[in-house]
């Protein structure tokens, strides 16, 4: 069950004019409302497939996913691929003061309500691990297995990556914030310029970066952290948790490499997977190695 959702009084919605041109994206948005936001995904392939959830993080949207959603399709899986709330074609409340960690959960799991998806398989990186395992954790009878690319689930309480505070320092002092170029400082081949184009353009200005900002200083770094005993008790649910689950970490993210490891070790379900480094690949594996992520995914769906 979700908590009462937070009463949002301002809302951005990005023109859809900004989206023009998108290259190798010629996907539709569909669209839900929950607690007063708009929140976009898209659904692409069969109806009648299994569903994989495919979750963004930070500062990026469904974009991301677009080397891997035509694999994913091709091997028969419906693929459901959410903005945040804050991100992509989702409404973005314009008060910093609105977006929290457990906003978006709940934001999310009001989502998969809303949509009543079932059996589904995850897969998240970054913030779309943050958010997408704890929806997990508290919805465990909706998911079939979990994948888990560059991601986390942080409580607060062990060493934080001098990257990572590198970037949360960034994000709340820079007065420059071009999420762009971030995102492309985040892949080890880069992007083209248009790509780096659309990742700009949900945010066509300052205002509609609030969640891009703030995003950063939610991540649980001190044991005082408000969500760190709603983090724990997921990792209960996980320390628990025998059905599939699979680690598929790059090997050149400095923040998340070898965090893999403890999943690997903890989750029941993890046990003699064929849990695959992927090479050569920075912190969003999907622009560097989409499509073969996307082809282990497939095959630990359709094993």
């Amino acid at each position: 069950m979700t908590s009462p959702l937070p009463t949002i009084s301002q809302v951005l919605r990005t023109p859809e004019a900004c989206f023009a041109n998108l290259p190798d994206f010629p996907y539709t948005p569909h669209y839900t409302e929950v607690g007063g936001l708009r929140i976009a995904h898209l659904d692409e392939g069969p109806r009648d497939g299994p569903i994989v959830l495919l979750m963004h993080g930070e500062p990026t949207w469904s974009f991301l996913y677009r080397k891997m959603i035509p694999v994913l399709v091709a091997k028969g899986l419906r693929v459901i691929v959410p903005d945040l709330v804050g991100f992509g074609r989702s409404d973005k409340p314009s008060r910093a003061s609105d977006y929290s960690y457990f906003n978006h959960v709940e934001w999310m799991k009001a989502w998969v309500q809303a949509n009543d998806f079932q059996h589904m398989t995850f897969f998240g990186q970054d913030w779309g691990s943050l958010v997408g395992l704890r929806v997990v954790a508290e919805m465990p009878g909706r998911f079939d297995r979990v994948v888990l690319g560059n991601g986390a689930l942080p409580t607060g309480t062990m060493e934080v990556p001098m990257a990572f505070k590198i970037w949360r320092a960034f994000a709340r002092f820079s007065p420059w914030f071009p999420i762009g170029r971030i995102v492309k400082t985040g892949c080890a081949k880069g992007l083209t310029l248009q790509e780096v184009a659309a990742y700009d353009a949900p945010f066509p200005s300052r205002k509609f970066r609030v969640a891009a900002r703030v995003f950063p200083g939610f991540v649980p770094t001190t044991p005082q952290d408000p969500e760190r005993a709603r983090n724990e008790a997921a990792w209960e649910v996980f320390k628990r948790w025998d059905k599939p689950f699979l680690t598929l970490f790059s090997t050149r993210d400095p923040v998340t490499k070898g965090g893999e490891v403890m999943w690997q070790q903890l989750v029941p379900g993890a046990q003699g997977q064929p849990h695959t480094k992927i090479r050569g690949a920075g912190h969003f594996l999907q622009e560097d190695k989409g499509a073969e992520v996307a082809q282990h995914l497939a095959a630990f769906v359709r094993a």
